[in-house]
């Protein structure tokens, strides 16, 4: 995703934003009651600016140089693209703190005509249905399945425990982060969401024979679907396959929880493009985003003469 303009101000709230699912699918994880009790602990304002059938959850927080800068992500979530632009119209003309949305199915001449600009390209999202096992690994495929047979026949332990605050994952992750210069879920926010939910955020790792750690997922239950937060393989694990088996796990366990969705996060052939094959080889479902957009009072009236071409 390439910026559009110099607004990246609520990027560490965006980690992974993924695009908006409507009603009968669950909840996004950003618009869920699980994610804002995770702001609430970290200190943030939350506040619902839908109504009716439409869910709107605003976050709140302080940033240089605007102060107070309000964010919608994965939302709003309504019965139709009509509804939700009424809310994001409404929430326009309240006007106050810049506003950023991550969009979903609103059309991009509605948001332009209220005054939003893009400030990021549309991203695509992997959307995992979660089933029965013999389903699931049937829509695996064939070189993922591939890979997940051969760490099943070697002598791999595969844990699931709860997040813990000192956690080797959110630790490694971080670290190859910085090496290569992309950007990572914030550990804090994790750490909060475990400690608001509890029971919600959920580690599964692969230990080589020994006991050394080859692969981990973090994921995060909200309602009936979860979200992968973050995930970290060793070069050991690359060779073992030990991720492929994590996921697997992880998939199965959910399952089993009663969730019917898993979101992979954001896939880019371009930029990640291993990383984006491993996601969709799980038989996950790309589904493209509306992009971001920021509605500042003073840029709204260049906004809307923004040809539709470049507002697209």
């Amino acid at each position: 995703m390439r910026p559009l303009t110099p607004a990246k101000l609520a990027l560490w709230l965006m980690p992974g934003m993924t695009s908006v699912q409507t009603p009968p699918l669950p909840l996004p994880l950003q618009q869920s009651p699980e994610f804002a009790a995770a702001c609430r602990a970290l200190g943030l304002t939350v506040r619902q600016a839908g109504g009716g059938a439409v869910r709107c959850q605003v976050i709140a927080r302080r940033a240089r140089l605007v102060g107070r800068l309000d964010y919608v992500g994965r939302g709003p979530v309504g019965p139709d693209a009509d509804a939700e632009a009424e809310v994001l119209h409404r929430l326009a003309g309240l006007g106050g703190a810049p506003l950023i949305v991550n969009a979903g199915t609103v059309p991009a001449g509605t948001l332009r005509d209220s005054g939003f600009w893009p400030v990021m390209t549309a991203a695509t999202v992997a959307l995992l249905p979660l089933n029965r096992p013999a389903a699931m690994r049937a829509g695996l495929h064939q070189k993922w399945r591939n890979r997940l047979h051969r760490a099943e026949a070697t002598r791999l332990t595969v844990l699931r425990r709860l997040l813990a605050r000192e956690d080797w994952l959110l630790s490694a992750e971080a670290a190859q982060a910085r090496a290569r210069r992309y950007r990572t879920p914030p550990a804090a926010l994790a750490l909060a969401y475990a400690n608001a939910n509890r029971g919600a955020a959920q580690v599964v790792e692969v230990l080589s024979p020994i006991g050394a750690p080859l692969a981990g997922v973090l994921v995060l239950r909200h309602g009936t679907a979860a979200t992968w937060q973050t995930g970290h393989v060793t070069e050991a694990g690359k060779r073992a396959c030990a991720m492929n088996l994590a996921l697997w796990e992880a998939m199965v366990w959910l399952a089993e929880q009663g969730c019917h969705v898993l979101d992979l996060g954001t896939v880019n052939t371009q930029d990640t493009p291993g990383l984006a094959h491993f996601k969709l080889g799980t038989g996950a479902q790309a589904q493209r985003l509306g992009g971001s957009w920021l509605h500042w009072r003073g840029l709204a009236p260049l906004a809307r003469r923004l040809p539709l071409a470049l507002a697209a």
